[in-house]
């Protein structure tokens, strides 16, 4: 039997006498400390998935030691300008030992599928509303194709004025080369 259960903002996927290093908690070493966001369970093959939480379901823990994890160098250089700054960090850990794993409300979650009927009389209620609504879009599309066909030729005027300008520079700079 083994879940998957949030701790500290991290998933993991914990199993009965694991021990597991999370991310620091704030309990005391030697106390006991429950997880309720319990993802996913699996007990010898029935699996229960939860949406986004088992109900009711939850894994109990104890706190077993507080330590810092390995050291880790933060290392930067900017090459040629003489910039070099080292940093090293150590993250605040928890050292936790699953003790029990419990599924009391991992039955319950297959019950809400009943309530899927309801939901589908809301959606046909809607449709005659968004009918009425798609009526003046009609209108107000039909405006809008006059004032395009009248921006169409000024597009077209303004490249060809560009095109003339670096013709005329070249022709100077060939008069100059040749008086010297």
């Amino acid at each position: 039997m083994y879940a998957i259960v949030e701790i500290a903002g991290q998933q993991f996927k914990v199993e009965k006498d694991q021990q597991v290093y999370v991310h620091r908690l704030e309990a005391k070493e030697g106390s006991k400390v429950e997880f309720d966001n319990v993802l996913l369970i699996d007990n010898g093959g029935k699996i229960a998935v939860g949406a986004p939480a088992i109900k009711g379901a939850k894994v109990t823990a104890k706190v077993l030691q507080h330590l810092k994890g390995d050291k880790v160098i933060v290392f930067k250089k900017k090459r040629r300008k003489g910039y070099k700054v080292k940093n090293g960090h150590r993250q605040y850990m928890s050292q936790i030992q699953i003790e029990k794993i419990d599924e009391k409300g991992a039955k319950k979650a297959a019950a809400p599928k009943k309530e899927a009927a309801p939901k589908a009389a809301v959606k046909t209620e809607a449709k005659p509303v968004a009918k009425a609504k798609a009526e003046p879009k009609a209108k107000k599309e039909a405006a809008p194709k006059a004032e395009t066909k009248k921006a169409a030729p000024k597009k077209a005027v303004a490249p060809k004025a560009e095109a003339k300008k670096p013709a005329a520079k070249k022709a100077t700079k060939k008069e100059d080369k040749s008086d010297k």
